[in-house]
């Protein structure tokens, strides 16, 4: 009972993460980090290696089963998928109903983290001033020369769920914040939406599906690299990521996406296609609500939730120490 009760407990902290993943700017790294599981869930992570594999085709399942700590695993991802599949439906509704108060709280969200990120630098020096701009030039460069819209074909898909992945094991960084990026946030949360709603389900399940065997394939590969390039080039890479994210703000702008904030007020634009949409936006643009105070709030609420959690790991991690 005392360890059945233990892993419920992992998995409200998966929760927790998983509610971290789906909204841009909050880390889900940070929430296993708050939590006091990040270690052994990177550790777990990293035992998927040779020796793993060696167990399995050795049919030593119940080895292979201990050395990748698997009831944990299973017990933390269970708990992050709960939460990303509850949550996806009001993501959704958001950013098709209040698109302008939506991005203004990620946007205050992701400017929280890039501060509290460089906080924790020391030692600024010449170079690492020019890593940082390089990367705030390396954000705007990609978010602005990147099409509107990125391919919906399944190889991006699962290109996306490889690269956005790596962020959940990174305190700071945002996984979706890096769908966000590629342009797959929203189309991931309606594909997941659709998919509970029963709509169009096989078509959903495969692109669900290799979006997941992408953040497996991300997960087991390129986390491993970016632990060792964290480990050899920490500060570098630090830095360079913190740039990038304070680049990609341009992204996130909550005026940034006019033809989204049109069709959220005027329902009638919504069936109609892109171009068509693009070409009477300027009778609307007069007509549109521009949610000025609305925004404000709702990214000084964003800043604020990301200064609370800072706030509360450092207490842990004092009271650990």
């Amino acid at each position: 009972m005392g360890k059945f009760i233990s892993y419920l407990g992992v998995t409200v902290k998966g929760a927790c993460m998983g509610a971290a993943d789906v909204i841009p700017g909050v880390s889900g790294g940070t929430i296993a980090f708050i939590t006091g599981i990040y270690d052994k869930f990177v550790g777990s992570l990293n035992n998927i290696d040779s020796t793993a594999v060696k167990l399995l085709f050795k049919g030593k399942i119940k080895d292979l089963w201990k050395h990748i700590n698997g009831t944990f695993l299973i017990s933390l991802f269970a708990g992050i998928l709960i939460s990303v599949v509850s949550l996806a439906k009001l993501m959704q509704y958001l950013l098709s109903n209040h698109p302008i108060e939506t991005w203004a709280f990620f946007f205050g969200l992701i400017v929280a983290s890039s501060i509290f990120i460089l906080k924790g630098i020391e030692g600024w020096k010449i170079k690492e001033y020019l890593l940082l701009v390089f990367g705030i030039i390396l954000g705007i460069t990609v978010c602005t020369l990147s099409p509107t819209t990125t391919p919906d074909a399944l190889w991006f898909i699962f290109l996306s769920g490889s690269i956005a992945i790596c962020a959940m094991i990174l305190p700071g960084i945002s996984g979706s914040f890096i769908l966000l990026i590629l342009g797959k946030y929203q189309y991931i949360m309606e594909t997941i939406s659709d998919l509970t709603s029963g709509i169009d389900v096989m078509q959903n399940l495969i692109i669900i599906a290799v979006f997941g065997v992408g953040c497996v394939v991300g997960l087991l590969s390129f986390s491993k690299f970016l632990h060792w390039l964290l480990g050899k080039y920490k500060k570098q890479t630090i830095l360079v990521m913190a740039g990038f994210i304070i680049g990609s703000l341009v992204k996130v702008w909550p005026w940034s996406n006019m033809d989204a904030i049109a069709k959220s007020q005027f329902p009638e634009l919504i069936d109609l296609p892109s171009d068509v949409i693009i070409e009477a936006l300027p009778g609307y643009l007069q007509q549109i609500e521009m949610h000025y105070a609305g925004a404000a709030i709702f990214a000084v609420v964003g800043f604020t939730l990301i200064t609370g959690i800072e706030i509360a790991g450092k207490i842990i991690a004092k009271k650990r120490s």
